[in-house]
């Protein structure tokens, strides 16, 4: 049982520069693997990544919306990033590997790019399909209230959550001194951004995940 996200930059023509989004999207994904193996780039502003540990998939996923959300407007004097992801996150089996992921099969891409259609039908930018209905069910709601406040954060709401997601040990003075602004500071860009109900978001999807493995 692995994951799989497949999604595509939402508004990727709105930059003249696809480097400013695509090179730290391509840093990001090495961390995790190879390349194209374990993911790809295709098409330009699409991609599918393999996790091999299904409860971090959101996290990851998290993670790449963060990303997204925090390259600069062009225009300075905008504060959110005219940039979005969308993603759709599979869960299952995977039969066969290839040379490359978008070769590979099985029903895991099969359940995330029904996750992605089904994100694009619903509006949502996040949507998950498993072998589980009632796990399906309960996690899309989830998402789905989720994206209505993490589609609207702002380009240092969006970094601030970087930090977080890679330090989830560290306390707001920490993270205020690694970003070079008060604890108060961090405090307010905390409760602007809804920290605490997007860990919470995870945490659910983490656990129940892995109740049903």
């Amino acid at each position: 049982m692995i994951s799989v996200i497949k999604g595509d930059i939402v508004a990727s023509r709105q930059l003249n520069d696809a480097n400013r989004w695509l090179q730290p999207l391509k840093t990001l994904f090495a961390q995790w693997g190879s390349s194209p193996t374990q993911w790809e780039l295709v098409w330009g502003d699409s991609f599918q990544l393999e996790v091999t540990e299904p409860a971090t998939v959101l996290h990851k996923a998290l993670a790449i919306k963060a990303l997204i959300k925090q390259i600069m407007p062009e225009q300075s004097t905008q504060t959110i990033s005219p940039l979005d992801v969308r993603m759709g996150i599979g869960i299952g089996e995977k039969t066969f590997s290839g040379e490359r992921v978008s070769e590979s099969n099985g029903p895991v891409f099969i359940h995330a790019d029904d996750a992605f259609q089904q994100s694009e039908k619903s509006k949502s930018t996040l949507s998950v399909k498993s072998p589980w209905s009632e796990f399906d069910a309960e996690m899309n709601l989830y998402l789905k209230l989720a994206g209505t406040f993490m589609d609207d954060w702002s380009v240092l709401s969006a970094q601030l959550v970087t930090h977080v997601l890679n330090n989830p040990e560290a306390t707001q003075a920490e993270i205020g001194a690694r970003l070079g602004i008060k604890q108060n500071s961090v405090s307010g860009r905390w409760h602007r951004a809804h920290i605490n109900e997007m860990l919470a978001v995870e945490a659910a999807f983490r656990q129940q995940l892995v109740a049903q493995l």
